[in-house]
């Protein structure tokens, strides 16, 4: 796993060498019938590529985390997907991925958006990064890197027009 410090506007993680390890990762904890969720907008790349990558049946779902978040009235409603979920959830093994696990306020919201579709058998929860800073008891399955970052930055996944992902840091 790996372990890396960011520096003001810089970030010293390839995110497409994380997304390898990510695959390897997910590769693992594929289960006959296990469905791919991704969180939007991030999480839902990844998923996307994944369900391709592995050449999965079917296409991965989308998670929207903005109708259950708490902080919805200082968020208010973002501009992003909607929640798109291609299976039955009922009895699923669902995978949820998403780019950067920090407070765990996320998987909480989403969590609950889930299980407004039914109930899953199993969830579990792969990410690309995890910053640590958890302010809820959330932990992923698996996670391609930890990174330490101060709180007055955000670190969050980008793509390409070709489809390539790279990291973005910023000031908050």
């Amino acid at each position: 796993m790996n372990q890396a410090k960011a520096a003001a506007g810089h970030l010293a993680l390839d995110a497409e060498a994380l997304y390898g390890q990510l695959l390897q990762g997910v590769r693992q904890l594929l289960r006959p019938g296990t469905q791919l969720a991704g969180i939007a907008s991030g999480g839902a790349w990844l998923a996307e590529r994944l369900q391709r990558d592995l050449q999965l049946a079917g296409s991965a779902g989308v998670l929207s985390s903005a109708m259950h978040r708490d902080d919805f009235a200082q968020r208010g409603l973002a501009a992003s997907a909607q929640t798109q979920l291609p299976f039955d959830v009922n009895g699923a093994d669902i995978l949820v991925l998403d780019d950067v696990l920090y407070t765990g306020r996320t998987i909480r919201a989403v969590l609950n958006e889930l299980f407004d579709y039914g109930r899953p058998a199993c969830v579990r929860l792969a990410v690309l990064v995890d910053r640590g800073g958890r302010e809820l008891p959330v932990a992923a399955d698996f996670a391609a890197a930890r990174v330490v970052l101060p709180a007055t930055q955000q670190l969050a996944l980008a793509r390409t027009d070709a489809g390539r992902f790279h990291f973005d840091v910023k000031e908050v």
